[in-house]
């Protein structure tokens, strides 16, 4: 049987929610890119109260709540105009953040949630979706097996990342 996930806007009595769950999968599958796993940096740049009122005072960012029945399961961060390559910044959304809980992983909740945002863009009269993803990391061969192409190549921005796992991909669905 099939679970209903569901994108819950985010909201400020949640904030503690996104941040616990954000934090937790982050850590999850990115502590590796850290050294001594020491993810402060990252979590200090994205998971704050401070972050999230700011992020949500932007009116081209939307961050939501994935939840799975009664269960919220990962977070999701869209930047609604911003340009890349040819695309000027009405005509592409970019895929800022989705993380989903390891445990809750292979449940279909990744393809659903590029679903969801698919629609948005189409909604949003966009042309292509963005994201960057890691060189080495697990989720590339699910964006390439979920039609997203390779653009370019980028790295983390932090400073603090371990350099051999700063390469990224640039990578670009047209809709």
């Amino acid at each position: 049987m099939k679970s209903t996930i569901t994108f819950e806007p985010l909201v400020a009595s949640r904030y503690n929610d996104y941040i616990i769950i954000g934090t937790k999968a982050y850590n999850q599958h990115y502590r590796h890119l850290w050294p001594n796993g020491d993810t402060s940096t990252y979590i200090q740049n994205s998971f704050t109260k401070e972050i999230l009122l700011k992020e949500e005072q932007d009116e081209n960012t939307t961050l939501y709540l994935l939840k799975m029945e009664n269960v919220y399961v990962g977070i999701l961060k869209i930047t609604l105009d911003m340009a890349i390559a040819k695309l000027n910044k009405s005509e592409a959304l970019y895929l800022d953040k989705i993380y989903i809980q390891k445990e809750f992983t292979g449940l279909g909740i990744g393809r659903e949630t590029l679903k969801f945002i698919e629609t948005k863009a189409r909604k949003l009269s966009k042309k292509a979706i963005f994201l960057g993803a890691m060189q080495n990391g697990l989720a590339l061969s699910f964006y390439l097996a979920n039609n997203f192409s390779i653009i370019d190549t980028s790295k983390v921005p932090f400073e603090n990342v371990i350099e051999e796992e700063k390469p990224m991909y640039i990578l670009l669905k047209e809709i």
